[in-house]
């Protein structure tokens, strides 16, 4: 089994409330879940009003479908996100000896 975790670092410009962090975070964690059928959540700063981090976790069998798949999610959050991406890093773990 493969696990791979993609963060996102997000920076809400102009955002002054957790209700508009929320309406942000919501939209795109559903966005991500619909299109790649993946676990996503916030996972940082969740009391920072212009600050958003998401997790994104899929599994699979083998390293290049998790690594694809997370580049494809990156690639579609580039395109779609609201807020400026500042940081992201892809972490992919195996459990076979």
């Amino acid at each position: 089994m493969i696990i791979g975790i993609l963060s996102l670092e997000f920076r809400l410009h102009g955002n002054d409330s957790l209700k508009g962090k929320r309406r942000v975070a919501k939209s795109l964690k559903q966005k991500i879940r619909n299109k790649f059928n993946v676990a996503v959540s916030e996972v940082e700063a969740q009391d920072v009003h212009q600050k958003l981090v998401l997790a994104v976790v899929t599994v699979a069998n083998e390293t290049v479908k998790v690594e694809s798949r997370l580049a494809k999610v990156l690639g579609m959050v580039e395109d779609i996100a609201p807020a400026e991406l500042v940081h992201c890093s892809t972490e992919v773990f195996s459990d076979q000896g």
